[in-house]
């Protein structure tokens, strides 16, 4: 049983990953307002492919809560009907929640795929949970976890309808980022409490707060990191994607802070595997620590010299989720060690 849940538990895990990966490529390409409305998109379950399936047009069956875009605003339906010969406004009432009134089939099917991806997940935790019941009676804390990655699936759900409903306010994108990590590390967690029989160490040296300052250095870096790509935003309405040279030119604080923290940050990292290899401490995760690290460093490098090349910041942003994933595993693996080593 703890066997299946384990391999459950890792399919969840690499399907949040592919939600950020999704969510990554949403960023990239501006789609995040693809789908105006949440949790359908454009009022329908699957969405329209082409701007004339948003448009009134006469003797069309139209259903309760469809949207179409009429005088550069959004209109919904107040109940099913079929169109007359002309448009009445009796029928329709203006989308509130927003103004932004656009369509662009690529970034309403871009968006729409990363809400797939996250019903898919969703439905992964779920499963999750319902099968961490049968363990609750020899390992409570299993369960209590499990239920609470779903209650946290849903609340990154509701998170991700505040952004659309924001139309994309940057201080809700990084909150909505920051939960999927705190998610990513509840799964992983579970997945290591379900590792079963740990060795014990057989040589010994306290890490653990330079693990644990490392995880918490990776998390700041993503948060400045989407302050950052905010501003690049920002540039990019300004400039265009004609001169993407000029997208830093004139760079806030949040970008110096954020290139200079990862000097600091590749150096510490580098000192703790040298200690870990030194002194044979058997924490095999560091090498994938080192290579997140070095693939992350040299995405931005190519970003910053080679003025965002495509698909160079999606990389970077997911680089940073599964360096801070490694790094989260690597911190439960220390603390075990040291718990072994006490006990000795």
């Amino acid at each position: 049983m703890q066997k299946n849940f384990r391999k459950v538990a890792k399919v969840a895990l690499v399907l949040v990953y592919l939600v950020i990966i999704a969510g990554a490529v949403v960023r990239g390409t501006g789609s995040g307002m693809g789908c105006p409305d949440w949790p359908k998109c454009f009022g329908h379950y699957i969405p329209p492919t082409e701007i004339s399936q948003l448009q009134w047009k006469p003797d069309t069956d139209i259903k309760k809560g469809q949207i179409i875009i009429a005088d550069e605003t959004l209109q919904v339906a107040t109940e099913s009907f079929r169109t007359s010969t002309s448009f009445d406004k009796n029928n329709w009432k203006t989308y509130t929640k927003h103004d932004y009134a656009q369509f662009n089939p690529a970034h309403t099917w871009i968006e729409y795929i990363n809400r797939l991806f996250g019903a898919l997940a969703g439905l992964a935790t779920l499963v999750l949970a319902v099968m961490s019941i049968r363990l609750f009676k020899t390992n409570k804390k299993i369960t209590v976890l499990s239920w609470l990655v779903v209650f946290g699936m849903g609340f990154q759900a509701w998170l991700g309808a505040t952004v659309v409903y924001s139309v994309l306010e940057p201080v809700k994108i990084t909150v909505h980022m920051v939960m999927a990590l705190v998610i990513v590390a509840v799964l992983l967690y579970i997945i290591y409490l379900t590792k079963g029989k740990v060795e014990k160490p057989k040589n010994y040296r306290d890490i653990v707060p330079l693990v644990a300052l490392l995880l918490f250095m990776t998390l700041v870096q993503v948060i400045l990191g989407t302050q950052v790509r905010q501003f690049v935003d920002d540039q990019m309405d300004i400039f265009g994607d004609a001169a993407k040279n000029q997208w830093l030119v004139n760079a806030d604080w949040h970008f110096y802070v954020h290139r200079s923290f990862s000097i600091v940050v590749v150096l510490l990292n580098v000192f703790l595997a040298q200690r870990i290899f030194k002194y044979k401490l058997n924490f095999p995760k560091i090498n994938w620590v080192l290579l997140f690290l070095l693939l992350e460093a040299l995405s931005g490098v190519v970003m910053y010299y080679f003025h965002f090349p495509l698909a160079s910041q999606p990389i970077h942003l997911v680089l940073a989720s599964l360096l801070f994933g490694v790094q989260f595993y690597l911190l439960l693996e220390a603390l075990s060690a040291k718990r072994s080593y006490k006990s000795l």
